[in-house]
Formats: C-alpha cells, sequence, structure tokens
C-alpha cells in the first residue's frame, strides 16, 4: 500500500509543470520552517522546484522534503512528473545531477582506479571499504568488469567513520606508490607496503559520501549519478551500463 506522502506527491504531479513555475525561494523560509518543526531542521539548501508554491529543500544526509512558502506544509517523498513517456522521478532525477556533480569535483590523482586494458565503455565510481565483505564480493570481479571495458574508480568511505581502523586501512591504499595493488592487497587481508602517514583524503572522501545520501558499501555511482546500494554481479552491471556482458574491451 502506497504511502501518504508517496500519494500526495503523485496527485500533485499531474499538474502541469513549466520552467515558468520556477521561482526563487523566500529568505526566510528557513526560519519559518525551524519555528514551525520546533526544533532546528538540518538544512542544507533550499532551491526552487518544478510545482508552483512549493520549495524543495534538501537536508544534510541527503533526505529531500517539499514545503510551501510559509513552512507550514510539508511533503515528504518524491515529486514525480506525469510525463507522455511515464511516470518521471524529478526528486530521484535531481538528487543525481547533484550527486555526480560532487563526484566530478574529485579528481583523478585522488581515487584509486581500475582502468580496462584496451578502450573505456563505461565508468562506475564505488564507495567502498576495505573490511565490507561485500565490497570484497565485488572487488574479486575487477578483472571482468575491466574485461568488458567497465573502468572502476574507488571512493574511500569507512563505514564506521573517518577514526575507524578501516579509515586507517584505507590511508595506507591512498599513501601507496601504486594504489591498486595497494587496494588489491588490503581486500587479499594482506600488508598494504605504504609510509607510515601522508595527507590521504578518507575524512574528506567520506564526508563527500554522506553528501551523496551514501549510507553503506559498496555505494555503486553510474554515470548518471545514479546510485546503487550493495553489490551486483560484473554482467548485471554491464547489462544496466548498455554494454553487451560477453564482448571485450
Amino acid at each position: 500500500m502506497r504511502s501518504r506522502s508517496t500519494l500526495a506527491a503523485l496527485a500533485l504531479a499531474g499538474l502541469c509543470l513549466t520552467p515558468a513555475a520556477f521561482a526563487k525561494p523566500p529568505s526566510d523560509l528557513a526560519a519559518k520552517l525551524n519555528a514551525h518543526s520546533g526544533q532546528p531542521l538540518p538544512i542544507e539548501s533550499i532551491d526552487d522546484s518544478p510545482l508552483p508554491g512549493l520549495y524543495e529543500v534538501r537536508l544534510k544526509g541527503g533526505n529531500t522534503l517539499y514545503a510551501d512558502a510559509k513552512g507550514e506544509y510539508l511533503i515528504v517523498g518524491d515529486l514525480y512528473q506525469n510525463a507522455k513517456d511515464g511516470m518521471v522521478n524529478l526528486t530521484e532525477q535531481a538528487a543525481n545531477a547533484r550527486r555526480q556533480a560532487l563526484i566530478d569535483k574529485v579528481p583523478e590523482d585522488q581515487r584509486v582506479v581500475y582502468k580496462p586494458a584496451g578502450k573505456v565503455k563505461a565508468r562506475l565510481t564505488v564507495f567502498t571499504d576495505t573490511t565490507c565483505p561485500y565490497c570484497h564480493k565485488l572487488h574479486a570481479e575487477m578483472n571482468q568488469l575491466n574485461a568488458m571495458g567497465i573502468e572502476v574508480d574507488y571512493l574511500a568511505f569507512p563505514r564506521m567513520g573517518p577514526d575507524s581502523d578501516a579509515a586507517r586501512q584505507l590511508a595506507q591504499v591512498w599513501c601507496a606508490d601504486n594504489r591498486s595493488e595497494a587496494m588489491s592487497a588490503a581486500f587479499r587481508g594482506d600488508a598494504v607496503d605504504a609510509p607510515a602517514s601522508c595527507d590521504a583524503p578518507i575524512a574528506k572522501q567520506y564526508q563527500l559520501g554522506v553528501e551523496s545520501g551514501i549510507q553503506g558499501t559498496p555505494a555503486i555511482i553510474f554515470p548518471d549519478g545514479k546510485m546503487v546500494p550493495g553489490y551486483l554481479p560484473a554482467k548485471r552491471l554491464a547489462a544496466m551500463l548498455g554494454i553487451d556482458p560477453n564482448a571485450k574491451s
């Protein structure tokens, strides 16, 4: 049975959505929302939405609400557009775009990159943790992914936080001269050959993951910013990328 919030979002989506509907959010909307809520909301930003009279309220941690200009009414759930080709999840589209924009800012020299020997047909970004069993399972299929022309870029997301043992192991990987070899060694349970300390961006990438809505690992990010939480087999990932899983790079 659908929740009230989902039904409300679907009902609102039946209205005509046009670019002219966009309007600048009231400057005092955050204050009004906090006044009505009884406790401070972890508001990250407030923006317009495609629906007249509603504003998109993004909370820290990735959740999205919709509010009226007075901050008296809130919709918790996704906003859909009743488009010609079917329902379009506008909330998810916006979240994907923001997530990809954040990830695109991470330079290659701050990633652990596994490139195919031949042509790169697609790239996946994966938030990983070397102590995560399903991250081990995904990493075991790295050769398959590369053979199909899929590049995999790892970002660090120690599940227990940036001060955990996993974070310290990930820091060793990022400090190693050859990060891909060091990452594979860490997944095998071997010692990682790395300096005693260096300026590894583990905490920064962990925070990036939190801002991107990551709650666990592996978190697989597709080229359009779509996130798939958890392990998926290599061939399934290839099919989702539009790549023939039987083709070679």
